[in-house]
């Protein structure tokens, strides 16, 4: 008796730990360092580097499902070939949405992206857009750990041609 009674405490307390590491609403910020793969059409010039950044935002869980919204920036000074500039920087307003595993968070996200660095010698900027996916995983209430990949469009950026850029980051976030 007291062995049942002891296994049904722990498997209450064990449902219990897993129900709670799941819960992804609330506010968070972090970083992120990953790799930038850019093409212009300007001067066929082309080029990749390592890129930092900061992230903040807010999930909504809704128990299946979870929908939410972020603020990201990155920098970089990523020299484009041809001697035709650099992409210093770049802003992205992002929606998010995906599945609620758990410990897990796969995700697909799209929104606003904005641009400057210098092209041809002058400043450069450019709006356009963006869309991806992503995983997290908490490693914590406090701490979770992920990983994005963005396809980034530039129409006209700066008025040398279309900008396209693909990146690929490692993330970590505290959770507020």
């Amino acid at each position: 008796m007291k062995l049942a009674a002891t296994l049904a405490v722990l498997a209450l307390s064990a449902s219990a730990t897993v129900s709670n590491a799941g819960e992804w609403t609330g506010f968070y910020g972090g970083a992120q360092l990953g790799f930038s793969d850019i093409e212009a059409d300007a001067r066929n010039a082309d080029g990749d580097d390592a890129f930092g950044g900061v992230h903040v935002g807010y999930n909504h869980d809704l128990g299946d499902y979870i929908i939410g919204g972020e603020i990201d920036y990155t920098f970089g000074d990523i020299e484009l070939g041809n001697n035709a500039g650099t992409l210093e920087s770049t802003a992205r307003l992002k929606l998010r949405g995906g599945f609620d595993l758990g410990q897990s968070f796969v995700y697909a996200t799209a929104g606003y992206a904005y641009a400057d660095g210098d092209f041809g010698g002058r400043s450069a900027d450019g709006d356009g857009y963006f869309v991806g996916f992503g995983a997290e995983y908490l490693l914590s209430d406090k701490i979770s750990v992920g990983g994005e990949i963005l396809y980034n469009e530039f129409d006209d950026f700066g008025g040398a041609g279309d900008l396209e850029a693909t990146t690929v980051a490692a993330r970590v976030s505290y959770r507020f």
